[in-house]
């Protein structure tokens, strides 16, 4: 029995499991005869099981719609195995897995899978692999699993295509006078006022939202789950390595978030200074390969999750309660939100911002729709520069526009020097913004520079990277800075009565509760350091496991 080959159409080769692996994996599982036609899992099934294929050939095909046939994406053949990475998200099933020949398969249920990704390391990485590349592969041949159909510069249209992709949903967007979108809107008949529209397998959402779209898939948390040992609020960079260090230490860990995994570091275009990366990373890199860290060690995430409150008076731990009135119990809580980001104080911000006209983040979706416009960035920090860096390299006239006197008092020296000296970025110092112009849509900004008379120049977008105001009005019971940042550790007032005394490293002024990354009062405010405070925040939690277990037994 040997290893299945390349993905059909995947344009890179799949890892595959050894004929060891194989009898290894086997031994987690059941033998089945199964019969031609026999549907071992169908599209939209909440939970499945992993099938290894012993003798039989198995088409893994995406379900008829009402504008395409149904049709083969990928077939497995014997020593090889079915599934992908809904299998770690927890995401409802987007193709449907069909015996074309029959045979043996070896079942193995989804509760024993766990158990394989955390006994067999070798295996682990070959099927954590095998499943990035299929998901790859069905974003390519079987896109239209999910498809967004709206405008494409609406907020909204925008909001749940960046949605999708931090998630990892394979999906299809689709301008709403395209010939393929006229044709969904005739067939599922909807027009102009259901924009922006979703259609999720069978499910067609009209005036879609993220939390529609988590709520078909299957990634919306409910109350009918257990009560676990950590929860994490926030899947940015101390968010997700919190979950990657919980889960990978035991902890039944889950992960929520208002938005999506990334945190603001996923609207980065270009890291160049985290370690391990010489060459650069983007933040949506980054985020895609800690959220599937993260997933591979047993974390669920649950987004968008708007956690409203925090009762930490419950004996067994603090109850978090979500928007819409579902709450979670966890012996821990690691409190990894981050910040929101400062919008500018000029008139008719909100009317371009509805345009997507006016934007919080330089990823390659942003660049997309401004390559070779002129365009403004605000701000004098490194969020800033590698934006106005990266827009630059897609073709972009770049005005870099800061309050300060000088782009080195705030901004790293290779990112400074690096732009004094591009031909496409202007740096504008000692500068603010003080209107915006333009009727249907933004024709330019206007600036004001300290000794001289307000000038317009012409912009297409506006990119904002002014800071962030810690995201902590949820948490008036907890210790706060003068500024809202959470105090922890020693900065912790051991006079207030709530306090355990001694407060452990990233331990908040209540017990159970930790805080770790830009939340956090006397954060270093980097990607790097916000990793390094989610495990340390971890660190902690089984420190107050382990005196909890002590003070009992």
């Amino acid at each position: 029995m040997s290893g299945a080959g390349p993905e059909a159409g995947a344009g890179a080769v799949a890892p595959a499991l050894s004929p060891e692996q194989f009898q290894r994996l086997a031994a987690y599982g059941e033998r089945e005869l199964v019969a031609a036609g026999d549907v071992l899992y169908a599209t939209g099934d909440r939970r499945y099981d992993l099938f290894l294929i012993e003798s039989a050939i198995v088409d893994v095909v995406r379900d008829a719609t009402a504008t395409e046939p149904e049709h083969v994406v990928y077939s497995r053949c014997p020593g090889d195995f079915t599934g992908e990475l809904s299998m770690l998200t927890g995401q409802s099933v987007f193709l449907t897995a069909r015996v074309r020949r029959p045979g043996t398969v070896v079942r193995v249920r989804a509760e024993r899978f766990r158990a394989v990704l955390g006994e067999q390391v070798d295996i682990a990485d070959v099927i954590v692999e095998a499943f990035s590349v299929r998901r790859r592969l069905i974003q390519h041949a079987a896109g239209s699993v999910l498809e967004i159909i709206g405008a494409p510069n609406s907020d909204r249209t925008r909001a749940l295509v960046a949605f999708a992709a931090r998630l990892l949903l394979p999906h299809l967007v689709l301008e709403a006078d395209s010939i393929p979108a006229q044709a969904l809107l005739a067939a599922h008949s909807l027009t102009e006022a259901d924009f922006p529209a979703a259609i999720v397998s069978d499910r067609v959402l009209r005036r879609a939202t993220p939390h529609d779209v988590a709520e078909a898939i299957g990634l919306a948390y409910d109350d009918s789950r257990h009560d676990v040992d950590l929860v994490v609020v926030g899947a940015g960079p101390a968010g997700l390595a919190a979950a990657v260090y919980g889960a990978s230490e035991g902890l039944v860990t889950v992960v929520l978030d208002s938005g999506a995994a990334g945190g603001q570091a996923a609207t980065s275009s270009r890291i160049e200074n985290y370690l391990g990366f010489p060459s650069g990373i983007s933040g949506e890199e980054l985020t895609r390969l800690a959220l599937v860290q993260a997933l591979k060690f047993g974390a669920q995430l649950y987004a968008p999750c708007d956690v409203m409150a925090l009762d930490a008076t419950d004996p067994a731990g603090p109850v978090l309660s979500a928007a819409d009135g579902t709450h979670l119990r966890a012996r821990a809580a690691i409190i990894a939100t981050g910040a929101r980001y400062r919008r500018l104080p000029v008139p008719r911000l909100g009317e371009f911002e509805q345009l997507g006209q006016v934007r919080y983040s330089a990823t390659d979706l942003d660049a997309r729709d401004c390559v070779t416009q002129p365009v403004t960035v605000v701000g004098g920090a490194n969020s800033a520069g590698q934006a106005a860096l990266f827009l630059a390299s897609r073709g972009s006239l770049v005005d870099l526009v800061v309050r300060g006197d000088s782009i080195r008092q705030s901004m790293s020296t290779y990112l400074a020097r690096r732009l004094q000296a591009h031909p496409m970025v202007q740096v504008r110092t000692r500068t603010q913004v003080v209107g915006l112009t333009g009727d249907d849509e933004l024709h330019g900004v206007v600036l004001r520079t300290t000794g001289a008379a307000d000038r317009e120049v012409q912009s297409h977008t506006l990119f904002c990277f002014i800071g962030a105001d810690p995201d902590t009005d949820w948490l008036p019971g907890l210790q706060r800075d003068s500024h809202g940042f959470l105090l922890t550790g020693t900065r912790v007032d051991p006079g207030d009565p709530a306090a355990q005394t001694p407060v452990l490293p990233f331990q908040t002024s209540l017990p159970r509760v930790f805080a770790a990354g830009d939340v956090r009062a006397g954060s270093v405010k980097r990607v790097a350091s916000a990793v390094g405070e989610g495990a340390g925040a971890v660190a902690s939690v089984h420190l107050m496991l382990a005196q909890q277990r002590g003070a009992t037994a």
